[in-house]
C-alpha cells in the first residue's frame, strides 16, 4: 500500500502556497546565480588572472556537484526535518554568493561555486517530495508551475541582468546582489514552511535502483531524451540568430525574453491539463519541439518565422518539467525524495550531453546539424514517453 503524501494538518492551504512561493523564489535565485557566469566570465578572469576558459569552469563545477549531490542526498538526511534541510540549502546559497564575491582566486571562486551546486542539486531533489507534502494531489501540478515559473524567469533573465549589473556594480557587486534575495527567501521559508518529519522508511538502496522498475526506467529515458535535445538547440540559439537569421544584439534579446516570458505561461497552462491528461502532455511536447526544430531548418534566414517559432520553443519547452515534475509524484509517490534525486541527476546530465553533442555537429558540419540532431531526440523522447504510457496503463 502507497502512502498518502500530503497530510492536511501539516498546514492550511493559504499558508501552503506561501511555502510554495517561497522555494519558488529560491529556485529563481539559485538558477540566476547557476547562469550568471556566463555574462560576466571576461571580468572575471581579467581581474582574478586567469583564462576564460578557466572562469568558464565556474559553470560546470556547479553543475558536476548539483549531480553528485543529488544522487546521495535523499539516503544521506533520512534523519533530517525537510523544513531545516531546504533552509540549510538556502544558508548554503547565501554563503556560496558570499564566497564568490569576495574570492581572491580560482580556487576561492571554485568553491563557492561548487557550494551552489550543492544548494541546487538539494533543492531540487527535494523540492517536488515536499510539495507533495504540502498540497494535496489535485494541486501538485500548480505548486510545481510555480517553481518551474521561478526557473523560467532566472533563466532568461540571469545572463543579460548579469551583464548589465557587471557594467554598473562589477561582476563582484553582480554576484553580490544576489545574497539579499537569498536571504529573503531564506527567511520566507522559515516563516511558512511547516515542520516536515523525515517519513520513517528502511533504506533502499542508492537511487539507480529505482531503474529496476520498468514505469521509471522508461519515464527517465524519455526526460534524458528531452533535456539532450532541448539543450543541443537551445544552446546554440545566440549564434545561429545572429549569423543564419541575422537578428541584432536587441532584437536577439528581445527574442529571448519573449520566449522567457512564453515559457511562464506554459508552466500556468500545462498545470491545468496535467491531472487529466498526463501521458498525452508528455509526449505531445517534444513532437512540437521537434517540429519547430526542423521548422527553424527550413525557415533560418527569415526573421519573423524564426520569433515566432521561438516562442512557441520556450512556451513548449519550460511546460515540460512541470509535466514530468507531476508524472514523477504519481509513479514515485512512495519513494519521492529518491526519485527527485534521479530526475534532476538525469537532467543534469542531459544538459551536458546535450550541449556537448550539440557543440560538436555545430561546429563539423554547421548549425543545422545540432537542430536536425535536437529534432531526433525529441522524437525519441516522445516514443520512450508513448511507451511509459502504453506501461502505465498496462500495469493499471
Amino acid at each position: 500500500m502507497v502512502q498518502a503524501t500530503f497530510d492536511e494538518t501539516l498546514t492550511k492551504s493559504v499558508a501552503a502556497w506561501g511555502a510554495i512561493a517561497s522555494m519558488a523564489l529560491c529556485v529563481a535565485v539559485l538558477i540566476a546565480s547557476e547562469f550568471m557566469p556566463v555574462s560576466l566570465l571576461t571580468p572575471i578572469a581579467g581581474d582574478l588572472g586567469m583564462s576564460e576558459g578557466q572562469a568558464g569552469q565556474a559553470i560546470s563545477i556547479s553543475g558536476l556537484f548539483a549531480v553528485l549531490t543529488s544522487l546521495s542526498i535523499a539516503g544521506l538526511t533520512r534523519n533530517i526535518d525537510r523544513k531545516i534541510l531546504l533552509s540549510s540549502f538556502s544558508l548554503l546559497l547565501i554563503v556560496s554568493g558570499l564566497i564568490v564575491t569576495f574570492a581572491p582566486n580560482h580556487a576561492a571562486l571554485m568553491t563557492g561555486r561548487a557550494l551552489l551546486g550543492v544548494a541546487i542539486g538539494g533543492f531540487w531533489s527535494m523540492s517536488t517530495a515536499v510539495v507533495m507534502r504540502l498540497l494535496p494531489e489535485r494541486d501538485v501540478p500548480k505548486g510545481l508551475a510555480m517553481l518551474n515559473a521561478g526557473n523560467a524567469i532566472a533563466a532568461t533573465i540571469s545572463a543579460p541582468l548579469g551583464s548589465f549589473l557587471g557594467d554598473y556594480v562589477g561582476w563582484r557587486g553582480a554576484f553580490f546582489l544576489v545574497v539579499p534575495l537569498a536571504l529573503l527567501a531564506l527567511i520566507w521559508q522559515w516563516l511558512n514552511i511547516p515542520s516536515l518529519p523525515p517519513r520513517r522508511r528502511r533504506a533502499r538502496g542508492n537511487v539507480f535502483r529505482l531503474l529496476g522498475r520498468r514505469q521509471v526506467a522508461l519515464g527517465m529515458t524519455a526526460i534524458l531524451l528531452l533535456f539532450m535535445g532541448q539543450f543541443a538547440l537551445f544552446t546554440y540559439l545566440r549564434p545561429f540568430l545572429e549569423s543564419v537569421s541575422g537578428y541584432s544584439v536587441t532584437a536577439l534579446s528581445v527574442v529571448l525574453l519573449l520566449m522567457g516570458l512564453a515559457g511562464v505561461a506554459g508552466t500556468w497552462s500545462i498545470s491545468r491539463v496535467l491531472s487529466t491528461h498526463l501521458y498525452p502532455a508528455v509526449i505531445f511536447i517534444p513532437l512540437v519541439m521537434a517540429a519547430i526544430a526542423l521548422l527553424l531548418i527550413a525557415f533560418g534566414s527569415t526573421k519573423l518565422p524564426i520569433a515566432g517559432l521561438l516562442i512557441a520553443w520556450g512556451f513548449f519547452g519550460t511546460a515540460a518539467p512541470v509535466g514530468w515534475g507531476t508524472w514523477l509524484s504519481r509513479v514515485l509517490r512512495d519513494d519521492a525524495e529518491a526519485g527527485g534525486g534521479l530526475q534532476v541527476a538525469v537532467i543534469q546530465f542531459a544538459i551536458t550531453i546535450g550541449a556537448a553533442g550539440g557543440g560538436l555537429l555545430f561546429d563539423w558540419a554547421g548549425w543545422w546539424s545540432s537542430f536536425a540532431f535536437a529534432a531526433v531526440l525529441l522524437l525519441g523522447s516522445a516514443v520512450a514517453g508513448a511507451a511509459a504510457w502504453v506501461d502505465w496503463e498496462h500495469a493499471k
